[in-house]
């Protein structure tokens, strides 16, 4: 019969864990090698952000059904709110009136898409891999839950509102006056200056993209990693003395508790940051220089 002291010899060491918890189910079987190989698709990261975007539509759905014009109750009040919100932020960076009819429930989508994906940090860390081994059948599958600390996935958004800027450039300035703007600008209209112009503006759309992606993954790959480590103390204590082991199974619930109650601003902080920069670009696309 095995012992206790077995269980925890048999156990992955933290890194082997954190490794483990930091690789994604995907198509190539090496879940870490998986960045910037556009052959390999990251199965988890996009069911879980379909999964978290139709959880949302239906909980929105169900806001809807039940509006009225009267008084409203809170689920209705605080959908008023944000749209609200986001209405007037957009109508400060977008001044084109009809680009904003699209434009606005635009940023809405994607503040309610990346609340929701962020939001998936507040699931026990453990849970749904666990859940998954054993319906597997296979104890070392892999599986992450959370698709906004993918960089495959928070890149893949921002490339998405590249393309976004790219459609208005186009259809605000016109195929030639885009082209012309491509070349001409920002160090002016002259044939000399045309490549340079050209290479600071892919040097711009490119450094926009990546650090739009960049800045959401970083926060929310930090603060799932942070949750690793902290489940790391609650997993150390049996190894332990009782005393040793009860202070260290005390500090993983206090640490565990307060680091919950902050990400909670972290993951609507990212997910505000993330819309208002999607305006910003945009707004940028009306606008020439």
């Amino acid at each position: 019969m095995s012992t206790a002291h077995d269980a925890v010899e048999a156990a992955p060491n933290a890194g082997e864990y954190v490794l483990h918890h930091l690789g994604n189910l995907n198509s190539s079987g090496h879940p870490q090698a998986t960045m910037f190989d556009f052959s390999i698709i990251n199965y988890d990261t996009v069911f879980f952000a379909v999964l978290s975007g139709g959880l949302m539509l239906f909980l929105l759905w169900l806001v809807a059904r039940k509006a009225t014009s009267g008084v409203p109750g809170r689920a209705q009040a605080a959908v008023e709110i944000l749209v609200e919100m986001i209405g007037g932020q957009a109508k400060t960076i977008v001044h084109n009136e009809k680009s904003r009819r699209f434009v606005a429930p635009l940023a809405l989508t994607v503040f309610v898409w990346v609340f929701a994906m962020n939001s998936m940090d507040f699931l026990p860390v453990d849970l749904l891999p666990m859940l998954w081994q054993k319906l597997s059948g296979n104890p070392h599958n892999y599986l992450r839950v959370v698709p906004t600390a993918d960089l495959n996935g928070t890149l893949g958004l921002s490339v998405g509102v590249l393309l976004v800027c790219f459609f208005y450039n186009v259809k605000i300035k016109g195929v030639g006056g885009w082209l012309h703007e491509l070349i001409s600008a920002p160090f002016g209209n002259h044939p000399l200056l045309y490549i340079p112009n050209l290479a600071m503006q892919i040097i711009e759309f490119t450094a926009k993209t990546v650090s739009h992606g960049m800045r959401l993954f970083g926060n929310m790959y930090a603060g799932e990693l942070l949750f690793l480590l902290i489940a790391l103390m609650g997993m150390a204590f049996p190894a332990m003395s009782p005393v040793g082991g009860s202070m260290l199974w005390l500090g993983h619930v206090l640490t565990g508790t307060l680091w919950a109650l902050f990400h909670i601003f972290i993951v609507v902080l990212q997910a505000f940051i993330f819309m208002m920069l999607t305006l910003v670009y945009i707004g940028q696309a009306h606008d020439s220089h």
